[in-house]
């Protein structure tokens, strides 16, 4: 698939912030106990199928990416931003990391147990999610688990002009029902297994959801 041109805004933005993200995101060990425990039940869920690897996909500095490896998962992770992966790889030398976008996963058909996608789709305009949800499919075996989480909306396109400290960004993010992504999830084939909703934190506004789906095992 040709560059996109909404890549270029992330990719640029996400160099620009890498280290000011890496100093301010939490580690899942000091997320609330309904999202560690979302993550947790993934890692269970694709160690025990045992049908193989977990791509963390927009997996930033890797701090999910570790935390699921730390449960005995083998997972690797991708990031549009080569100053993130660079960030991962000196932070986490024994993990994979790599350069990539979820419009074009640089990942064969058919050969992950698992795809996290852990608050990473937000900045794909919603008329590109059917592109890569329909990624996550084909690399996903039969029976593979997809875990999807972040923040929702009713239809927001929100265009800040800094962030993580006032470093300036160019991206956007698009905030959309959990309705209206658990139906692109399963237009795009997937099964949903799971769907939680968190009302917005203390002190925070944004909603959350968090959804599990697998690949069919028959077409």
């Amino acid at each position: 698939m040709p560059e996109l041109s909404y890549l270029a805004a992330v990719r640029e933005s996400y160099d620009t912030v890498a280290s000011a993200y890496f100093e301010r995101v939490k580690p899942p060990a000091e997320l609330d106990p309904l999202s560690r425990g979302m993550l947790d039940v993934f890692a269970e869920t694709v160690r025990t199928d045992g049908i193989g690897p977990v791509a963390d996909l927009g997996c930033g500095p890797g701090k999910v990416t570790a935390y699921l490896a730390a449960r005995q998962v083998s997972a690797f992770g991708i990031d549009l931003s080569p100053a993130m992966i660079g960030l991962a790889r000196d932070v986490h030398p024994g993990l994979g990391f790599g350069v990539g976008s979820m419009t074009s996963l640089p990942i064969g058909d058919g050969v992950l147990g698992g795809v996290l996608a852990y608050y990473s789709t937000h900045h794909t305009p919603p008329e590109l999610l059917p592109v890569v949800f329909g990624e996550f499919l084909r690399a996903l075996a039969p029976g593979g688990c997809l875990m999807l989480a972040g923040h929702v909306g009713v239809g927001q396109r929100l265009r800040p002009t800094e962030a993580y400290g006032g470093h300036p960004v160019s991206y956007e993010s698009y905030l959309l029902p959990p309705d209206r992504l658990a139906e692109l999830l399963k237009r795009a084939g997937f099964v949903l297994t799971a769907r939680l909703v968190e009302e917005p934190r203390e002190g925070a506004e944004r909603t959350y959801a968090t959804f599990l789906a697998r690949r069919p095992e028959r077409p």
